[in-house]
């Protein structure tokens, strides 16, 4: 049987770390090298792992997801590596799942999960709200992707050799890059076969801030590629983000324009409502009207704070080569994918 090594990234998730690798200790797939990086943890991540028998490897500072997922790389000793979150409870089946797929197909260079509906942890609205917003926009972007889900995914060993290590200088958007550089050799999956259960940003603006950063820092690649990404971030739905911002934008023009400002701001509105509809659907059949209008309400939010971050984003880029300079691979990226 092929060795499968489950890397886990942690950093200060004492909380749903347990849960985690209770979930990969119980994989139907055997045999299993588990693998926790803990990244300068504060809290008592590590001895969770230990009282677990799992293995830890401890970095005196934080050096962020990417630069853990490659230590975890680095002491791994599979032909697969997955890559799962600290949030991340898996499925049963999820690595056994995993390695028949990536089995099947030479040229599938990572299979990716999918999170239930229903958060890992029920927290707050706010936790709810993301659990399904995030299912149904993953789950209508199944099959080939060009965005890397790397909160649940697995990959042959000569496949992240041949790709090399995540660029540890992206803390927010490592996954953005790894996928561009990957989907120029390999395919990506996203799989509803496999399936997770994710403790997604329970706190409002932690979940805004997150969300603008990446919004920010993924323009500098996107205006390389002069195309949007297969699946997840699609035209229509980068649209709606964009109507919303406008909608927001034009509320003030009513005063002072009258029914022509009310009619613009109106119909940029229902641009936004348009464009997230069969997700307005998926959350009024799961959860009726009243959570539906507070999903709604949440999400103009998070629409406006995506679309703002892309903006952000523009104008740095505009200003600044550094920032056009930001998915420059280092030295040692470059000699890894020559």
């Amino acid at each position: 049987m092929t060795l499968v090594s489950v890397i886990v990234p942690n950093y200060n998730y004492a909380a749903s770390l347990e849960l985690c690798l209770r979930a990969l200790l119980a994989q139907t797939y055997q045999p299993i090298e588990l693998i926790v990086v803990d990244d300068g943890s504060t809290d008592d991540s590590a001895e969770v792992a230990r009282r677990l028998g799992v293995r830890v490897i401890r970095t005196e500072e934080n050096l962020g997801t990417a630069a853990a997922r490659n230590l975890g790389a680095a002491h791994a000793s599979g032909e697969i590596l997955m890559f799962v979150d600290s949030d991340v409870a898996a499925y049963p089946d999820a690595v056994e799942v995993s390695v028949r797929l990536l089995a099947a197909d030479p040229r599938l260079g990572v299979v990716s999960s999918v999170h239930d509906p229903e958060p890992l942890i029920r927290d707050s609205l706010v936790e709810e709200y993301r659990a399904l917003q995030y299912h149904y926009w993953t789950v209508s972007s199944e099959g080939p992707v060009s965005f890397l889900f790397s909160a649940l995914m697995a990959m042959p060993r000569r496949v992240f050799d041949e790709i090399g290590p995540f660029n540890p200088r992206l803390r927010e958007t490592e996954e953005v890059d790894y996928g561009h550089r990957l989907t120029q050799r390999y395919e990506m999956l996203l799989t509803t076969a496999v399936r997770s259960r994710h403790d997604h940003d329970d706190k409002l603006l932690k979940l805004l801030r997150k969300l603008y950063r990446r919004g920010r820092a993924r323009v500098p690649l996107y205006a390389r590629r002069r195309r949007f990404a297969r699946g997840f971030e699609t035209s229509s739905r980068a649209g709606g983000s964009l109507a919303a911002l406008a909608a927001l934008v034009a509320a003030p023009l009513v005063v002072p324009f009258g029914v022509a400002g009310a009619s613009l701001a109106v119909l940029a509105l229902v641009v936004s409502l348009v464009a997230d509809l069969g997700m307005y659907r998926f959350v009024l059949r799961r959860r009726g009207w009243w959570f539906l209008l507070y999903f709604g309400a949440v999400h103009f939010v998070v629409n406006v704070t995506i679309a703002a971050g892309v903006a952000a984003g523009v104008l740095r880029w505009l200003c600044s080569a550094r920032f056009r300079r930001l998915y420059d691979p280092d030295p040692v990226m470059r000699q890894a994918v020559t």
